[in-house]
Formats: C-alpha cells, structure tokens, sequence
C-alpha cells in the first residue's frame, strides 16, 4: 500500500481525497472481485490504493487520470505491468469511453470519483452504457441516496430516474470520512451500477426524456401543470393517466417515459408537417 509521496500534497481543484483505510480497500475490492482478463478501468486512480490491489487481481487495469503531477508516481509505482498497464492522462468527462475497446469484452469501471464531478461524470458514463458491465463508485452519501431514490422521496430526482432507466443500483456500503487522507467533511459511500440488458422502460427519445425530465424538476415544490406547461396542457397529462396536480417527485419512471413517448410523437407530427 503506497504512502503519500513527500511533496504531493491532495488538490482542492481536483478534489482529491487519497484513501489509505486497507479495510475499506480490501472491502472495496471484495465488492468488485476483479478477475484476470477482464476489463478493468479505472477512474482517478490517484496515488494508486485501490489501482494496486485491482491490478494484482485482474493482471490489467487502463487508468484515466487528470493531474499530470501523479502521473510519473503511477508510472513507477506500477512500472513492473509494462503494456498491462495503461494511463490516459485525460479529463473522464470528456473521454470517449469506446476508446478503450480493443476487443468485445465489456467495461468494468471504478473510481473513487470527486464530489465536484460526480453527477456530470455519472451522466457521461449512462450515454456509454452499452460498453459497460457493470460501475464501482466511491461518491458522497448524499449521491449515493439521489441515485437509489424511490418516488415520493426527497432524494429522487433527474439523476436517480436517469440512472434507474440504465441501470440497476445497488449502494453497498458507507466509508467513512477517516479513510482518506485529507478527510472530508462529509461520509461516502460504495455504490454499484450495474446496466440492464434490456431497458425495463425503453423511451422513443432519450435526449426527450432527459429535457422532460430536466424541465419537470426545475422547480421541485410546484406541480406537473406548472412545470410542464410549455411541454403539454393539464388535459394531455389527464389523458396519459397521470394526475397534473402532483409534483415531480411522486411519478415512477415509467409515467415519466409515456409523457416522453407522448412529446416524442407530437415532435415527428410536427416534423412530418414541415
């Protein structure tokens, strides 16, 4: 298990936390059980912790780092894998993630991602799903909770319904602010995303749910006749089964994607016109 090298002090910019807690990463790995020909990737890899342990399992491992600064500690550290070990130096969410496939075998990703762009990343890495086996994060609680919400919950929003129609999610376990090195003000959590083979609640459009969905939860407090009111009227909701009087938060996925489904067919009217 590596130290923090003398002179690499965690940046604020990055936001970077090091974990160092050896339960916590052998927990972690458990959780994973990284085989050897798999295709492992890891995302922010850091001082290595956790690239250590999954590369002495997998035999293998492409690491997507941004801070230049750690690549050359990485490069040492990890010198003995030769071409098993590969580090893009790339910002993750800008990365083409299809890059990285040399054969059919699919992704398997980890990160102990920054807080600051955990959602954005999420997002990025939902449009590459059909490339992924299955994701391993370390995210603050508070996303975890977002990305399991269920409808009627406080949590449950644009994230968690976007995240539940590609994937199944399975939070594991809490860490602790103590596992990392520096510590942060707030606990993590392990979470597991796994992508459905076939989409419980396929949309016509996914870019038209993603807008509907962004639009409906613009102002959480007020109802769907509120916020949808430049998409449809309170009677086109009525007719699609669903009361206008509710706010975002109570419809399930599924009622969400027949008011896509309905927009998507009002928008090919609408282009068929032309």
């Amino acid at each position: 298990m590596s130290k923090k090298p003398a002179g690499h002090k965690a940046r604020k910019r990055f936001g970077q936390n090091f974990l160092h807690d050896q339960g916590i990463i052998r927990q972690i790995i458990r959780s994973i059980s990284p085989r050897e020909g798999q295709h492992m990737v890891e995302i922010g890899p850091g001082l290595g912790a956790l690239t250590e342990e999954l590369l002495a399992e997998a035999n293998a491992l492409d690491a997507i780092e941004l801070d230049r600064d750690l690549i050359p500690i990485l490069r040492t550290k990890f010198f003995n894998y030769e071409d098993r070990f590969r580090i893009f130096e790339t910002d993750a969410l800008k990365f083409d993630f299809a890059e990285l496939r040399t054969d059919d075998r699919p992704l398997r990703v980890v990160g102990n991602l920054p807080y600051n762009i955990s959602t954005p990343l999420i997002f990025h890495l939902l449009s590459h799903a059909g490339l992924i086996q299955d994701m391993h994060f370390m995210l603050q609680k508070e996303v975890v909770d977002r990305l399991a919400s269920e409808p009627g919950t406080s949590d449950y929003g644009r994230l968690g319904i976007m995240t539940q129609y590609f994937c199944k999610v399975e939070p594991l376990f809490l860490v602790p602010p103590g596992a990392f090195n520096p510590a942060p003000k707030v606990d993590s959590a392990i979470v597991r995303l796994t992508p459905h083979t076939v989409l419980p609640h396929p949309a016509i459009s996914e870019r038209m749910l993603q807008d509907l969905l962004r639009t409906a939860f613009s102002q959480r407090r007020k109802t769907l006749r509120n916020n949808l009111r430049t998409l449809l009227d309170a009677e086109a909701l009525t007719a699609l089964e669903i009361d206008p009087g509710l706010r975002p938060e109570r419809l399930t996925l599924a009622e969400f994607v027949r008011i896509s489904d309905y927009l998507s067919g009002i928008e090919a009217e609408h282009h068929g016109a032309e």
